[in-house]
């Protein structure tokens, strides 16, 4: 239920201070390893879109959560347990660290519009827990050093970090090292989901094999031509995905026959995107295979890059 705080149309934007989780894309990711704790070891490149779950801030009595959107009812009710709500989690931690520095953390009223699938490989709940820092760290006028802020991120979650970077970017290890790809351009792209949840664990247990070759970034720019590297790249997750999820095969060819450039699956999917030549035809795109499947999931986006 919507706290008095946010009795209005639009929650998000009648809040006090509002902050975008934008919906995060592995245009490719190679395995290159595992380490004895289990984790395992990957290389990506790393984009974030102009579109995402949306995150609302106001001053309140005591602490309060409403959210709303299209995957609401998707999103855990408190921050209990493995999968609680990251929202919340971040919230508490982030409170908890600004508290031992005798930094003010007083009650807030948190309202996120939930506009991203979820389990969907495209951030999700660590785009929201990464915004929600960003949020707050506005909101309550407080700040964290660089290395601290980025080990509580990470201790959300692998992706946090990253999220809370927001840039194009090499991810590297298990996601915490992170390196800045100034020369990515911007793309056009539609993302598309069936709305079939998949299970990150089961994925990486079908693996058949966990040393990939690493992507390894070429020296300088290589006359600029990032999509013709990105085509010689490979998301590994992908086939196991596929072998458990049928509808990815169907969705990528969909958004293949409307001219994308490239078609490829995002994290540990079932979200696959396609690389278009223009805004104005990801934008059709989307209007088309929207009205093939509208139970689906189909979005027209720009990237973060150069030329955005």
């Amino acid at each position: 239920m919507l706290s008095d705080t946010f009795r209005e149309t639009r929650p998000a934007d009648k809040a006090g201070l509002f902050e975008l989780a934008p919906a995060k894309i592995n245009l490719a990711l190679h395995v290159t390893g595992q380490r004895a704790d289990g984790y395992h070891l990957l290389e990506s490149i790393v984009t974030f879109a102009d579109e995402g779950d949306r995150l609302g801030f106001a001053a309140a009595e005591t602490d309060d959560f409403a959210v709303s959107g299209r995957f609401a009812a998707l999103v855990p009710a408190d921050a209990e347990g493995r999968h609680g709500n990251l929202v919340l989690k971040a919230r508490d931690l982030l409170r908890q660290a600004l508290s031992g520095k005798g930094i003010a953390a007083p009650p807030v009223a948190i309202h996120l519009e939930k506009n991203l699938p979820v389990a969907a490989g495209i951030g999700g709940g660590s785009a929201d827990a990464a915004a929600t820092l960003r949020g707050l760290l506005r909101f309550w006028d407080a700040g964290l050093p660089e290395e601290e802020l980025a080990a509580l991120a990470l201790s959300l979650g692998a992706d946090v970090p990253m999220c809370l970077k927001g840039e194009a970017l090499m991810a590297r290890g298990i996601g915490e090292d992170l390196t800045a790809l100034p020369t990515l351009p911007s793309f056009p792209l539609v993302l598309g989901n069936p709305l079939t949840g998949v299970s990150t664990p089961d994925i990486f247990r079908r693996l058949t094999r966990k040393d990939n070759s690493p992507i390894g970034l070429p020296a300088g720019t290589f006359g600029g031509d990032w999509l013709g590297f990105l085509k010689t790249l490979r998301n590994d997750l992908e086939p196991p995905a596929r072998s458990l999820v049928r509808e990815i095969d169907q969705i990528s060819g969909m958004i293949g026959g409307e001219g994308a450039m490239l078609t490829r699956m995002s994290g540990s999917g079932a979200t696959c995107f396609g690389i278009f030549p223009s805004p104005e035809a990801a934008k059709k795109a989307a209007e088309n295979l929207n009205g093939q499947k509208p139970d689906w999931y189909f979005q027209a986006v720009e990237t973060v890059g150069t030329g955005s």
